[in-house]
């Protein structure tokens, strides 16, 4: 007998997974209609196409029916849905449900679908004459993407995973929570005790999160463009003709997947606690080794427009960029990557799915290479070695032997479940392990970006490229030796000659763009800023690992925190007690206050630089770090940073108080509770009284006061005693009042909760013209406390002005072959 269970809404649910039934169904039916096309060779009968395109678009908008609907599901807090369940709560705000929408596997399966079906839409409009076979590439991608959103069984084999699987359907609530759920009328009645959602993650909790997923997946999806025109240009033996079509979206693939990873970068830096903006993570790896292996393509693309050589590297460089896409796909939604990254998804069952995602489009693309081998238009006349498409391919090939260290690396868990060995990835020092193999790779492409800008393709006189590259060599020379004097990197010889190759690098493209605008080479204008970009970006990069340091630092290498060592260093954390200052370096840093706005607590600490001559203060910032007690995952903490011109001061949390309820007023209990027993003082004005480290000062009496919420009426006496306590030059403003009404008396209490202190206006002694006040102070073992971190990151800016001036040469790039390829 089916159980009924009581208050599920499951209409939205059954249109979500018809809408992912008709996406899979319609790009299938897209993908064969569009072969059909290609086969018939009758070009008048565009019938094929027709159904090929009613289907794609149909697709379309079962893709946008699907995010629709799992959007309101997100919104209104529908927990009968275990994607809803597991990813959203009532806290998040709304722009925060928005990353909970793409946090979970299917979320992020349906924002690369959606791009992708955009991406289509736009090929049906522009593809043209290249149209059908495009499309059936694009198709069959979209279908075996929608299938991993099916959620259905067949033969015992599970295909995709829906985000609209009901909590009682993913979880057995019986086992979940036997007690409850045991019971057959609390079991129907579940929703009655599921109260809230699991939440989202703390640390996507942070509005790169809202984009940088987006721009991610937008880049992920454009991958498949180059590639699709690549199966075509094989498919239908037109070898020559693709290079210029598929130019522009090779670009924007560059562009657009080079920015996503640029943002994760951001996020890093603005969200997490590991002290940087690239941590060499697995799936930090997996984004980057198809970016890389793109731009390689992009160059040898570029090379074989203008002179017909490299064509085989340039096509399967295309072809292996989104094959790379999909072995990241695997290798970050397996699970096989286990704990070996932050950030990698857990196994939801899919994992000969995406195997075979991976082996069909790897098996599309070997088999037509293989059979179109010896009719595909390869030269066998070596380039000349002062030419620029050499120097293209060498630093094609550079690049591809870097990507080949990073794959080989990151794939070790693949390795070990493959072959039974049991290598340990480099988790500790990844980051320097990584930095050791890549340093000389970046040299040599930065090197090769400089001077091949002054060879002409095919054919350039020694002598000439040589006369042009001297100034820029020596003047490279006297700049990187005052920038490395300047940024302390003298001392490692790598650095020094990645410093140089990146001077070399900007001064070069730098002609090269001065020559542009003068008339001369205007072509070459958006690689020639790509170019600076790319190497003022590694400059940025090199600059800012290399010479981070930690301020706080700690001489006594010691914090009284259990524990606090085996995770932490204690010579490079402070301990700060609230509101007693300590010296950090040329900082007087102090623990000001702290802010808990649910689920989060942000904590106020201020820097003051002080002349110690004079005595005055020459800088003074507030920053607000933050930390998350999260159930799964502990403190979680979220650094803030003062950002300089030339440097940025980066802080978190390692370690505070654990938070503690406070008795507020209420039957039986007295906010006094809080306090230790008051002392009770008799002071006039401008008199002083020392308390806990702070001076307080008694003003003159406000006879007007305003009381909130109190009528006072004539006949009534009313008095403020406005108090002043200095902490450290640091000035808190209070209070408390005094009220006479008939015959009876009453006072108000005002606290200073930055202080610890509490004050009550008891009475006045008008004879000895002076005031009763009774203090409060927290008793000393309740002190707040917190351990923080500081690192400072000089010339980080450089970094972030790279990717810039990287994305602006790019999109010059791109205009300039749209208008190339409408000119033709």
């Amino acid at each position: 007998m089916d159980i009924q269970f009581i208050g599920e809404n499951l209409l939205p649910g059954k249109i979500g997974q018809f809408f992912i039934v008709l996406a899979f169904a319609s790009s299938l039916l897209s993908a064969i209609a569009y072969f059909f096309a290609v086969k018939n060779k009758d070009l008048q009968d565009k019938s094929w196409a027709k159904i090929g395109r009613i289907a794609f678009l149909t697709n379309l908008v079962s893709i946008i029916g699907i995010g629709s609907i799992l959007f309101y599901l997100i919104l209104n807090h529908y927990y009968e849905y275990n994607y809803v369940y597991q990813h959203s709560s009532k806290t998040l705000p709304v722009y925060y449900i928005i990353s909970a929408f793409w946090e979970g596997q299917e979320g992020s399966f349906w924002l690369w679908a959606f791009w992708q079906s955009i991406l289509g839409a736009i090929l049906i409009w522009k593809a043209r004459t290249w149209e059908n076979g495009v499309m059936t590439v694009v198709a069959f991608s979209q279908a075996l993407l929608t299938s991993m959103l099916l959620g259905v069984e067949v033969f015992g084999q599970r295909f995709g995973s829906s985000p609209f699987i009901l909590l009682r359907e993913a979880k057995n609530l019986k086992e979940f929570a036997p007690m409850v759920f045991n019971d057959p009328e609390n079991y129907k009645n579940y929703l009655k005790f599921i109260t809230d959602g699991n939440g989202l993650n703390p640390l996507l909790q942070n509005y790169w999160m809202v984009i940088h997923p987006p721009t991610l997946f937008l880049g992920f999806a454009s991958m498949v463009v180059p590639f699709a025109y690549g199966i075509a240009a094989l498919w239908q033996r037109r070898y020559k003709e693709w290079v210029k079509p598929v130019l522009p979206w090779t670009l924007f693939a560059v562009m657009i997947l080079g920015t996503g990873i640029i943002m994760g970068s951001f996020w890093a830096y603005e969200a997490l606690n590991f002290g940087g903006f690239w941590a060499w993570d697995p799936v930090e790896n997996a984004s980057i080794i198809p970016w890389l292996t793109l731009i390689a393509g992009v160059h040898v693309l570029i090379a074989y427009k203008n002179t017909g050589h490299a064509f085989f590297t340039a096509m399967v460089l295309i072809l292996v960029s989104f094959l790379l896409v999909l072995y990241a796909s695997f290798l970050t939604r397996s699970g096989i990557l286990g704990d070996t990254s932050v950030h990698s998804f857990t196994d939801l069952g899919m994992f000969g799915h995406l195997i075979a995602y991976n082996v069909i489009f790897l098996v599309i693309a070997v088999y037509f290479v293989v059979t179109r081998w010896k009719e595909l238009p390869i030269t066998h006349k070596d380039e000349e070695t002062y030419s620029r498409e050499f120097w293209m391919f060498i630093g094609a090939l550079v690049l591809t032997v870097a990507c080949l260290q990073i794959i080989f690396t990151t794939s070790v868990p693949v390795f070990n479940r493959a072959f039974g060995t049991n290598f340990a990835p480099p988790k500790v020092g990844a980051i320097q392990y990584y930095n050791q193999w890549q340093a000389p790779f970046a040299v040599l492409i930065t090197l090769i970006s400089g001077f091949s800008q002054f060879l002409k393709y095919k054919r350039t006189d020694p002598r000439k490229f040589y006369s042009s590259l001297i100034s820029s060599f020596v003047f490279s020379l006297v700049i990187t030796g005052g920038f490395v004097w300047l940024t302390h990197v003298y001392t490692n010889l790598m650095y020094v000659l990645l410093t140089f190759s990146c001077v070399f690098a900007v001064l070069s493209n730098a002609r090269i763009l001065s020559g542009a605008f003068v008339g001369k080479g205007s072509k070459l204008i958006g690689s020639a800023i790509a170019h600076i970009g790319f190497a003022i970006l590694l400059l940025g990069a090199l600059v800012a690992a290399a010479t981070s340091k930690p301020i706080s630092v700690n001489e006594a290498k010691f914090i009284p925190v259990r524990d606090f060592e085996k995770n932490q260093k204690p010579g490079e954390n402070i301990m700060l007690y609230k509101n007693e200052p300590k010296k950090m370096g040329e900082y007087t840093v102090t623990y000001i206050s702290d802010t808990t706005i649910a689920p989060n607590t942000y904590y106020r600490i201020n820097f003051k630089k002080i002349d110690e001559k004079t005595g005055k203060v020459k800088e003074d910032f507030d920053l607000n770090p933050n930390i998350q007690e999260n159930g799964k995952m502990g403190m979680v903490a979220s650094p803030d940073t003062k950002h300089y011109l030339t440097t940025d001061i980066y802080t978190h949390i390692t370690s505070a108080a654990e938070k503690k309820s406070e008795h507020g007023e209420h039957e039986g209990h007295s906010e006094d509770e809080n306090y230790k027993a008051p002392r009770i003082v008799t002071l006039g004005v401008n008199d002083t009284l020392h308390i806990n480290g702070a001076i307080l000062t008694v003003k003159p009496i406000n006879s007007n006061p305003v009381v909130k919420d109190l009528t006072i009426a004539p006949g009534d006496l009313a008095i403020g005693l406005p108090l002043e306590i200095n902490v450290s030059g640091k000035v808190y403003k209070t209070e408390p009042l005094f009220m006479v009404k008939g015959n009876n008396t009453f006072d108000f209490a005002r606290k200073v909760d930055e202080l610890g202190l509490r004050f009550r206006f008891t009475k006045v002694l008008p004879d000895q013209g002076k005031f009763e006040l009774m203090v409060y102070e927290k008793p000393q073992q309740a002190k707040d406390w917190l351990v923080f971190k500081s690192i400072e990151f000089p010339y980080i800016n450089l970094y972030w002005v790279g990717t810039i001036v990287m994305v602006i040469g790019f999109l010059i790039s791109i205009f300039r072959r749209k208008k190339e390829l409408k000119a033709n």
